[in-house]
């Protein structure tokens, strides 16, 4: 069954959140309307301060939305949270696994609880430990793992009360790229394997090429929903850069008789335009000046938050599902 036609796995409508703040009403989230299907990868995208992080905390039922509605998993975020906690999981940003216990040790705990009965519970702990692959470090002091045995454990530990919904906030930050390959192979087999639903949050603009949606949100409102490809398809212009020694005489050229607008880089210029492949022949047909290195770029989701909200991915520091509570409490 296509999941598109399943009851959504997550519903916002008008979904809304004011602060009062030093006399002054602030809306941190401002009508959201959201719909996540069912077994699919939902990026969410977005600088710090658009609301990304007040969403989310409504959506987990750790903060009560001052507008709209909600329901999650099937369940009205208000009217029933403890049902929604039930059928969601949370893997934080930053560490929350308890380093005195053992891995092992840690996966009872959080079945306890979730209320995990103990035979599925013994059944179910091997089963995700050998899945992320830490069946031999799983009597093993969690503060002796690195960094990227924690985020495994912790996909684990989120996994074990086997929730229909995972939120992830930055599940591969700081990790080198071996392991954040392996976290990825870890969350496409989930959703090939179970028709887990994943909420992502991420900073890697080519993570967020595995979502099969992404909304881009700024200023407490969902500017952009859609699919990777048809994003970079809006933003509409290839980046072509050229590698010249005389930039100032190639600029003044692109103006003259393009009528381009571009822009000098460290080692040549950079401009944007329709169809680069296209317009490069007719370009280097009456350059006045020589190019020693040529670049086409289709657009990319880096240039699609750039042209959304005015900066770059790189330019934001992540939001962290860990700050939930002092962010509510300081307004943001």
């Amino acid at each position: 069954m296509n999941p598109a036609t399943q009851a959504p796995v997550i519903e916002a409508r008008g979904l809304a959140r004011t602060f009062a703040e030093k006399g002054r009403v602030i809306e941190a989230v401002r009508g959201v309307d959201l719909t996540v299907h069912q077994g699919e990868i939902f990026g969410f995208l977005g600088p710090n301060g658009a609301g990304k992080s007040t969403t989310i905390n409504m959506l987990c039922t750790l903060l009560s939305p001052s507008g709209g509605s909600a329901r999650v998993a099937g369940h009205d975020v208000l009217a029933e949270p403890h049902q929604v906690r039930q059928h969601i999981g949370l893997v934080f940003q930053d560490p929350s696994l308890d380093e005195r216990l053992t891995a092992r040790e840690n996966m009872v705990f959080h079945a306890m609880l979730y209320g995990v009965p103990r035979t599925e519970r013994d059944r179910r702990i091997p089963e995700l430990l050998e899945m992320v692959s830490l069946t031999p470090r799983a009597d093993s002091l969690v503060r002796t793992f690195s960094g990227g045995m924690k985020r495994r454990l912790e996909i684990a530990r989120g996994l074990l009360h086997r929730p229909v919904l995972l939120f992830l906030d930055e599940p591969t930050l700081g990790l080198d790229p071996q392991t954040r390959r392996l976290i990825w192979d870890y969350v496409l087999r989930l959703k090939a394997d179970h028709g887990l639903s994943i909420f992502l949050t991420t900073h890697y603009m080519e993570e967020a090429e595995h979502c099969d949606r992404i909304a881009v949100m700024d200023e407490g409102r969902i500017i952009a929903l859609d699919t990777p490809a048809a994003l970079k398809a809006g933003v509409g212009l290839d980046r072509v850069q050229l590698g010249t020694l005389e930039p100032d005489a190639l600029l003044a050229h692109l103006s003259r008789r393009h009528g381009l607008h571009a822009e000098a880089t460290g080692n040549g210029i950079s401009l944007q335009v329709k169809d680069g492949a296209a317009f490069l022949p007719r370009l280097l047909a009456d350059l006045p000046v020589a190019v020693e290195r040529v670049e086409v770029h289709r657009p990319t989701l880096e240039d699609v938050f750039l042209s959304l909200t005015g900066k770059t991915i790189r330019d934001d520091t992540p939001d962290h599902f860990a700050n939930i509570k002092a962010s509510a409490r300081r307004g943001r």
